[in-house]
């Protein structure tokens, strides 16, 4: 599939940060983006990983790797700050950092636990889709895209799922109401839901998994890149244009008529 290529702005291509960039869907994602022309910010916990990335990504255009924690809100706003004087502007946000956490039982899940997998699901969700805000509002053109990256479980749960699906539940929220208040500044926002992507995170499920009946089975996986070439579709529209929603999922995984 051919990418599609990035409208350069002024001469030099449109900048992408790309959260949880250091492996997974994230590098998928910022490869896909590179090749298809954007410059890109790599930020993630993993100096080390987002190197990796930056390695894969060097032949196809310009990237930059920032060390980020998005539960922090000066690392973030170090993150965008640094994109911005790097790169001069910010035209897309892949809100993508996310962890799944213990897959126990509600009454086994530590409070501390479910504090990691709000704070970086969820705040640092929001912290990161602030920041890109507040830079698309005050630069020149006005305007931006930020893509959430939710989840089939912001429909329909897992089993001992209870903190990531609360959190992706919540991110729907927090995409309808950053497309609502973008409006009136040129920022577009819409969101992913992915599932059975083949990462580390879906590791698990090719060996077998609980299901909503009790039984453990293997479920079908996807390529990443199917979601990075959807992701870049997404961010090349116009920004007069939003998909709001769109789901990419393992045609065959249980999901329609789950449980």
């Amino acid at each position: 599939m051919t990418p599609e290529i990035n409208k350069p702005l002024n001469g030099t291509p449109k900048t992408a940060v790309v959260t949880g960039a250091g492996s997974g869907i994230g590098r998928s994602v910022a490869l896909a983006l590179a090749e298809a022309g954007w410059a890109v910010a790599l930020a993630g916990r993993r100096e080390s990983a987002l190197a990796e990335t930056a390695g894969l990504a060097a032949p196809e255009g310009p990237v930059a790797v920032i060390p980020t924690d998005v539960t922090d809100p000066t690392s973030v706003t170090t993150l965008f700050n640094t994109t911005q004087e790097h790169f001069g502007r910010i035209d897309l946000l892949f809100n993508n950092a996310g962890v799944f956490g213990p897959a126990v039982p509600l009454e086994e899940l530590a409070y501390d636990d479910w504090r990691s997998v709000v704070d970086t699901n969820l705040t640092g969700a929001f912290l990161c889709a602030q920041a890109a805000f507040q830079a698309m509002k005050t630069q020149s053109p006005q305007g931006g895209r930020i893509i959430n990256n939710g989840s089939i479980s912001a429909h329909t749960p897992r089993p001992h799922s209870i903190a990531y699906t609360a959190t992706k539940h919540a991110v729907t929220g927090l995409t309808k109401s950053l497309s609502l208040d973008g409006r009136a500044y040129g920022i577009a926002c819409g969101q992913i839901d992915i599932g059975n992507a083949a990462t580390e995170l879906t590791a698990r499920m090719q060996a077998g998994i609980l299901q909503a009946n009790g039984t453990t089975a293997v479920e079908p996986v996807m390529d990443a890149m199917d979601v990075a070439r959807t992701v870049v579709h997404m961010a090349s529209l116009p920004l007069e244009a939003n998909i709001q929603f769109a789901t990419v999922m393992a045609t065959a995984m249980p999901y329609i008529g789950r449980g």
